[in-house]
């Protein structure tokens, strides 16, 4: 029961990060019918900035507690995922918003192996080390363990849900993204800025992602050039899951497919006889991809498609 519970509360952590990713995806593909595979990419940028600054400031004799170091990485490192998202929009998909679908996707692809290359020039091929800065405190749940840190990352992830729920739900942004979202044309005639609200929703999406790099890169200790390929398909697995395009939906995504990795990794030796060990857990990701495609293509929760005027 404690290796059980043990392989939940993993999961339960990397789901948080899934769908802090997943929230990305879905809130583009929400309002542009876009699948903007260079997201994953974002995510690793704010993970390499991160700890490029971090070591930086370390490297100058900075006298400033973990979590300082940790909040000033982010203050950089956000900045510039949010100005990437919006080049990225303004530059590789605002051009072919009234292109046959087929010519933004593979943009969006060539957009992700353009970042990669750069980031692999920047950075180089090796894995990079997170620094040491932050309490390695472990706690016991019912003879399962689990770190400040990780602790930190589920917390802080429903924090910025939240936040999110409150912009979408609540505030004349957020009003404005559902418009646009619905009809793009009325929404214009309704007096939206429909090109500033696309561009703020890939803003948005970026600084999600750049939180999220950095909680990839302080749970796994390390971060590369070509992290944020498999985690961003995996958060797209994620929000396929729970039905691309609604928010809730990339939440019970990204949580269901963390719980389901991690248990897994933790039984898949077990159930194949020793055939597959844990780590062909990836491939987990794939197959419930595979599934959901098959049997419901619209996901647990289903897209809120809108109707066209």
């Amino acid at each position: 029961m404690d290796i059980f519970l043990q392989q939940i509360i993993n999961g339960l952590v990397i789901g948080s990060i899934y769908a802090l990713i997943a929230l990305g995806y879905t809130m583009v593909y929400g309002i542009m019918q876009l699948i903007n595979f260079a997201h994953g990419e974002v995510v690793m940028i704010g993970a390499m900035v991160t700890i490029t600054c971090i070591n930086l400031l370390l490297g100058h004799n900075v006298h400033l507690s973990g979590p300082a170091l940790l909040l000033v990485g982010l203050m950089m490192a956000i900045p510039v995922s949010m100005l990437l998202g919006y080049t990225i929009e303004k530059v590789a998909y605002r051009p072919l918003r009234r292109a046959p679908r087929l010519a933004p996707l593979i943009t969006a692809i060539g957009v992700s192996i353009v970042l990669q290359q750069l980031a692999m020039l920047i950075w180089g091929r090796n894995y990079r080390p997170f620094p040491a800065i932050l309490p390695s405190e472990v706690h016991s749940i019912g003879g399962a363990s689990i770190t400040d840190v990780q602790i930190a990352i589920v917390a802080l992830t429903f924090l910025l849900m939240a936040g999110m729920y409150f912009l979408i739900e609540k505030t004349k942004m957020g009003r404005a993204m559902r418009a646009t979202a619905q009809n793009q044309d009325v929404a214009k005639l309704m007096g939206v800025n429909v090109n500033h609200i696309i561009s703020m929703t890939f803003v948005i999406g970026s600084a999600l992602g750049a939180v999220a790099g950095v909680m990839v890169a302080a749970n796994y200790d390390q971060a590369h050039a070509y992290m944020g390929f498999m985690i961003g398909l995996k958060a797209f697995t994620a929000a396929v899951l729970g039905g691309i395009g609604n928010l809730g939906g990339a939440v019970l995504g990204g949580l269901l497919l963390g719980v389901i990795e991690s248990l897994g990794a933790g039984y898949l030796g077990d159930l194949t006889g020793g055939v597959l060990g844990s780590h062909y857990k990836d491939i987990l990701a794939f197959v419930v991809l595979i599934l959901v495609l098959v049997f419901r293509p619209s996901g647990l929760m289903g897209e809120r498609v809108a109707e066209r005027a």
